[in-house]
């Protein structure tokens, strides 16, 4: 859809954004409110698309500096309304990303207050929310910025609740899903959380994202590359000498799973054999799922086992190689990446749900529970391993999200917003063997388009991501089910994953023979 947006509609859109944040700061003085602004403002930088092009030039219409909160809220509630009016005429998409970056902002601010946030606050972000709520779509929600869109129900996109249902009645507890592309955002949920609950699996809820931990962790490193801080073809080892690396293998092989390093999870070869690690599955890993490990241990263990091939001569996946980077991340920086991380990912971008969880076994509420089964004494024992340590997986996969704080990362990756564009082109250049950038997978669909993606799951919790190069279709998901030692779910789980992309990125279909025949323009 194409949208025209005059100077002033550019004026109105920042004032209205920017003026909220001002009028947060302003009603929260006795706190600190430059403080709350800049939490605010941070937050805003999250928007993509038009929008997030309009209020990257914010500088130019804001004047609102020395006026009291009566006189903010004068010139922004009205700019609010407005803003939502003339983007809902022209591209509902996008007066929907406007709205959600608005309530990220101020909630961004509103948590930057001194203690809890004061009633005036309260108030004001009540105020804040109406104004927007006022000329809100149908498919937009209420003041609760984490409930469902009305769209969620399924009402006017049957297809994707379909296609979700089908997912639970192939063997999953539950699933969540959130779409966003040209007809707006939908979020809807199907099965269960819980065994023998009756209730849905929370739309926006937590869940151990797996692997997809690694684009985190790669978007990580490729920062402090643009920082000057790594080098992506210096050898690993000149960052962690003290493991003695093979000096052939580079930052850029461990992000690219063409090292050869050992999977300290165990390797499976080509011939059918298995190279055991740590204890992962089974009822060891049951009995023992809270035990801590260092990342230096689980690295050592893998360097204690022959390579499985020559640095840079083949690809094979390999948690290993993301510890490694978490390592080096800690090394450069002398600081947890936790802390690289919101300071560099999870602050900027307002990623409120995501958490890098180390060694934390709680996962935050809301959540859908995850089950493992076991054999035990020749009897299957199914067990709640909704509570773990994940320092068995590290950075391999231990990080904890949203869908749509999932949404909000790829969205805000792909469009430029984390990383300069040499870097980008560069994380989402494919190797030759199954398509994997650094720290991405880049896709072809069955309809002849690309996704920028990746999905990770174990211990009964799986995350999905996907996105369109450009940004402007987003799949995040979440599902809950019974994992075991057999992986059974295995080929579930590829069928579910691949259902669900045909419907969002092919409208249901895929690509015909005759269409695949053709070759690419």
């Amino acid at each position: 859809m194409s949208i025209t947006l005059t100077d002033q509609d550019k004026a109105t859109l920042r004032t209205a954004a920017y003026g909220a944040v001002s009028l947060l700061a302003a009603a929260g003085a006795a706190g600190s409110p430059h403080k709350i602004a800049t939490q605010g403002s941070i937050a805003l930088a999250s928007a993509t698309g038009l929008v997030g092009h309009v209020l990257a030039a914010k500088s130019r219409d804001i004047n609102l500096y020395g006026k009291s909160v009566a006189e903010i809220a004068d010139q922004v509630l009205p700019a609010l309304t407005a803003a939502m009016s003339l983007l809902k005429k022209q591209d509902p998409a996008e007066a929907d990303n406007f709205r959600r970056t608005v309530i990220v902002a101020i909630e961004a601010a509103a948590r930057a207050h001194q203690g809890q946030p004061s009633p005036t606050i309260a108030d004001m972000t009540r105020k804040i929310t109406e104004a927007l709520d006022l000329a809100a779509t149908p498919a937009m929600t209420t003041a609760d910025s984490t409930a469902a869109p009305k769209a969620a129900a399924g009402q006017d996109r049957p297809e994707l609740q379909k296609a979700i249902q089908e997912i639970v009645e192939s063997g999953f507890v539950g699933v969540s899903l959130r779409v966003h592309d040209e007809r707006g955002e939908w979020v809807g949920s199907a099965g269960v959380a819980e065994l023998g609950g009756t209730a849905k699996p929370p739309t926006n809820g937590h869940v151990r994202i797996g692997s997809v931990t690694k684009t985190f962790i790669a978007t990580l490193v490729l920062q402090l590359v643009a920082e000057g801080k790594i080098e992506l073809d210096t050898p690993a080892d000149d960052y962690l000498p003290e493991f003695g690396l093979d000096r052939r293998i580079t930052v850029r092989m461990l992000l690219q799973h063409t090292s050869g390093v050992f999977n300290f999870t165990g390797e499976l070869y080509e011939d059918g054999t298995f190279a055991p690690g740590i204890t992962w599955s089974g009822q060891g890993w049951v009995d023992n799922r809270f035990k801590t490990y260092r990342p230096q241990e689980l690295v050592r263990l893998a360097l204690s086992k022959p390579a499985r091939f020559e640095p840079g001569t083949d690809w094979s996946y390999s948690n290993t190689n993301y510890v490694l980077a978490r390592l080096l991340i800690e090394k450069v920086t002398g600081r947890s990446v936790a802390e690289e991380m919101q300071r560099l990912i999870l602050g900027p971008l307002g990623l409120s749900g995501t958490v890098v969880p180390t060694t934390q076994t709680e996962i935050p509420e809301p959540h859908a529970h995850a089950y493992y089964r076991y054999e035990e004494d020749g009897r299957q024992q199914t067990a709640d391993v909704t509570h773990q340590d994940p320092s068995w997986i590290s950075s391999g996969g231990d990080m904890i999200s949203t869908t749509q704080d999932l949404h909000t990362f790829i969205s805000a990756l792909v469009g430029g917003k984390l990383l300069p564009a040499p870097l980008l082109a560069e994380m989402c250049t494919p190797e030759t063997k199954v398509g994997y950038g650094l720290g991405v997978f880049v896709q072809e669909t069955e309809c002849g388009g690309t996704l920028i993606t990746h999905n990770g799951g174990h211990g009964g919790h799986a995350g999905l991501m996907y996105s369109t190069p450009d940004g402007r279709t987003t799949l995040t998901a979440s599902l809950n089910y019974v994992d075991d030692a057999a992986l059974s779910m295995g080929e579930a789980f590829q069928k579910a994953t691949q259902r669900l992309v045909n419907e969002v990125f092919c409208g249901g279909r895929a690509r015909s023979a005759d269409e695949a025949a053709e070759p690419a323009q």
